[in-house]
C-alpha cells in the first residue's frame, strides 16, 4: 500500500479574528499517486485547504503534514512551495509577453541550470502536456486549455511529487477542461499525487476519491468503484 504523503487532523482555520471559521476541524489522508477530488459549496472552505496545503497559508490550529514537512512549525515554507508541491490555479497567470517555454522556464531561474539545461527541461515538461509543437507561441496565440496546461507545465518545473489545483476548469469550455483533465490524468499516471478543487462532478469523477466540504468539514468521502487499472487503461484509449 502507497504510503500517506499528506494528512491533517482537526485541521481549523478562522478569519476576522475568529468570527468566520472557513475551516471546523478538517482530518484527511491522502495516499502517494492518489487522484483526489474536493468538492462543496462556495465559501465551504476549499481553497482554504488546498492553500494550506500548499504553504500559501498556516491554519489557525490542527495539525498538517505533507510529504514529512510540518506545515505547523516549518520555518520556511519558501523551500517547501519550491520542492514539494506545484500550484495550478483556475486563472493560469501566465506572462503575456512570453512564451509558453519561457514561461515554463520562470520557477527553473532559481536553479542552478544553464541556458540549455533549462530550455530541455521545458521542452521535455511541454510534450508531458502534449504542447510541444506550441512551445514558441505567447499565451495569445494558445487556446484556454493549451493556457492552463502550460500552467500545468510549469508548476512541474521544479519535480514536485504532489500537484494542488484550485478549479482549474473553471474558466474553460467542455472541450478545453477535458484537455486539462487528460494531463492530470497522465500525470497521474506516472506517480504524480493530485489533489484538486472543483464545483464540476464530471471532473470529479476522475479521481480515485472524493471528499465533501460543507460549512467547513468533510462531510463525506467517496472512495471511486473502478480500479486504477480501469481508468489508466481507459486513459490509454483516449
Amino acid at each position: 500500500m502507497e504510503k500517506l504523503i499528506i494528512k491533517t487532523r482537526d485541521l481549523i482555520k478562522t478569519f476576522e479574528g475568529g468570527l468566520i471559521k472557513a475551516l471546523n476541524g478538517v482530518s484527511l489522508e491522502i495516499r502517494e499517486g492518489q487522484f483526489v477530488a474536493i468538492m462543496g459549496p462556495s465559501g465551504c472552505g476549499k481553497s482554504t485547504l488546498l492553500y494550506i496545503l500548499g504553504g500559501l497559508d498556516r491554519p489557525t490550529s490542527g495539525e498538517v503534514t505533507v510529504d514529512n514537512v510540518d506545515l505547523c512549525n516549518a520555518k520556511n515554507l519558501d523551500s517547501y512551495r519550491a520542492t514539494k508541491v506545484g500550484m495550478v490555479f483556475q486563472m493560469h497567470n501566465l506572462i503575456p509577453v512570453l512564451t509558453a517555454r519561457e514561461n515554463v522556464q520562470i520557477p527553473m531561474m532559481e536553479l542552478n541550470l544553464s541556458n540549455t539545461e533549462r530550455n530541455k527541461k521545458a521542452a521535455n515538461l511541454l510534450n508531458l502536456v502534449s504542447l510541444e509543437k506550441r512551445a514558441d507561441f505567447v499565451p495569445t496565440k494558445l487556446s484556454g486549455g493549451e493556457r492552463q496546461r502550460v500552467a500545468i507545465a510549469r508548476a512541474l518545473a521544479n519535480d514536485p511529487k504532489i500537484l494542488l489545483a484550485d478549479e482549474p476548469t473553471g474558466n474553460l469550455d467542455s472541450t478545453s477542461g477535458q484537455e486539462v483533465i487528460q494531463a492530470f490524468q497522465r500525470l497521474n499516471k506516472e506517480g504524480r499525487t493530485i489533489v484538486l478543487v472543483t464545483h464540476d462532478k464530471d471532473v470529479a469523477e476522475h479521481a480515485d476519491l472524493i471528499c465533501h466540504l460543507k460549512d467547513g468539514k468533510i462531510q463525506a468521502e467517496k472512495e471511486q468503484q473502478r480500479s486504477r487499472f480501469a481508468r489508466r487503461y481507459s486513459l490509454d484509449r483516449l
